[in-house]
């Protein structure tokens, strides 16, 4: 029996249409968040793959996917990642034409600003590099930051002068809620299941093959199975004796009160590890760095409130006025390198997507694509074949923190 929701609890997004789970499936994917969502979507529209299980512990979208401060850009410091945010970017701006799905994707720029001499030397290469690769992102002097965010104090209160930024001029955003309705919605339309408040507790095996998952109502067998989990995909690739790469942190953000709508770019600072956007309801959302201490904890602490309001309004004072409504934690996999780690993980049967950081909402349209081809073909696309979980053991790290925005 096929169960459809009601179209006015998701506006203008098709319903999502629940079917009842069957003992076995061409693909598992484990996580419902936007990775394993677009990553069925895609098997289904791009392959024709629709024999596909997305196993969710709670309800859809109820990790990082809805966790995160909705930020799409593509200016990365090494080519790999470029070239992989940028494909990541375009298929975004297309994916409200392509799902008929309102995502209120909004194209806005990114201004990531400099305080000495060693943070402009970076977005100076930043910018370089960027513009090698065909994305657009230019250098701005503190005159070229004011007359694009003009609420900014350029002392920084003093404490923290602006000495410049580059400007990512297609960076934009989108409502994580929807981004994930729109991928269940298309997936669930053309025949995938979503099956939600299942957690997977352990990895079925033939031999060494991964040949599906067991679960708290029993085991669903499966061709191939993809975890695409986020926050303890430590513990789910232990199952397989995989050890991966990877550390938990939490990552702090909050909304405000809503206000005129007037701060049409992202604004941000890796030195000091904060950024903040408007949302289209006029809210304040700003982000700071993730936590130091690993942890699974999605609370945010008054410290960390403290520190990074403290930092974002010496940049923006007329922050000072506003009222935090609500905070939250995001649980951010980050790899070894602060790049994702895609494809084979050298258990036969088992494919990962993680390591995702800070950066994984911008990542879903492509990551899942790329997955979908993996799965569907056989065979690893070259946009992901530099992030595979091998390059740890062929010393081929993709260093890239500088790229992080918070750390």
């Amino acid at each position: 029996m096929a169960l459809t929701a009601p179209a006015e609890a998701v506006g203008s997004l098709q319903p999502i249409v629940w079917h009842e789970p069957r003992g076995s499936y061409e693909v598992v994917i484990i996580g419902g968040g936007g990775h394993g969502l677009a990553t069925a979507y895609y098997l289904a529209t791009r392959h024709g793959i629709t024999n596909v299980a997305v196993v969710e512990a709670d309800y859809i979208a109820s990790g990082n996917t809805g966790r995160n401060t909705t930020i799409i850009r593509a200016n990365y410091a090494i080519p790999e990642a470029i070239r992989f945010y940028d494909h990541s970017m375009k298929l975004y701006e297309g994916l409200e034409a392509e799902t008929g799905a309102a995502i209120f994707h909004r194209k806005k720029g990114h201004v990531w600003i400099a305080h000495s001499e060693m943070g402009m030397r970076t977005e100076r290469g930043r910018v370089l590099m960027n513009q090698a690769m065909g994305v657009d992102t230019e250098l701005l002097d503190p005159a070229g930051v004011k007359a694009l965010v003009p609420q900014i104090d350029l002392t920084g209160g003093g404490r923290y002068p602006i000495l410049g930024a580059s400007h990512h001029v297609e960076a934009a955003t989108a409502r994580h809620d929807r981004v994930a309705w729109a991928y269940a919605s298309g997936a669930t339309n053309r025949g995938v299941h979503v099956i939600q408040h299942r957690t997977v507790t352990g990895l079925l095996r033939d031999g060494d093959r991964v040949v599906g998952v067991e679960t708290a109502a029993g085991p669903i067998r499966a061709g191939v199975v993809l975890s695409a989990v986020g926050g303890r995909v430590s513990q789910l690739a232990g199952m397989a004796r995989v050890r991966l790469p990877v550390r938990t942190h939490p990552l702090h953000a909050f909304v405000t009160n809503d206000f005129e709508q007037g701060l049409d770019k992202i604004v941000a600072s890796t030195e000091l590890a904060c950024y903040v956007s408007q949302t289209e309801r006029g809210q304040m959302l700003i982000g700071a760095e993730f936590d130091s201490q690993p942890s699974f904890s999605r609370i945010s602490s008054f410290d960390a409130l403290r520190s990074y309001a403290y930092k974002i309004t010496a940049l923006l004072p007329f922050l000072r006025s506003m009222r935090i409504l609500r905070t939250w934690a995001g649980l951010c996999d980050i790899s070894a390198d602060f790049s994702p780690i895609m494809g084979d993980t050298g258990v036969d049967g088992l494919l990962i997507t993680t390591g995702w950081g800070t950066w994984g909402f911008k990542a879903i349209p492509a990551g899942g694509e790329a997955m979908a081809e993996r799965i569907a073909t056989g065979r690893t696309p070259d946009l992901i074949a530099p992030f595979g979980l091998d390059r740890f053991r062929n010393e081929l790290a993709m260093a890239d923190q500088a790229s992080a925005g918070t750390r």
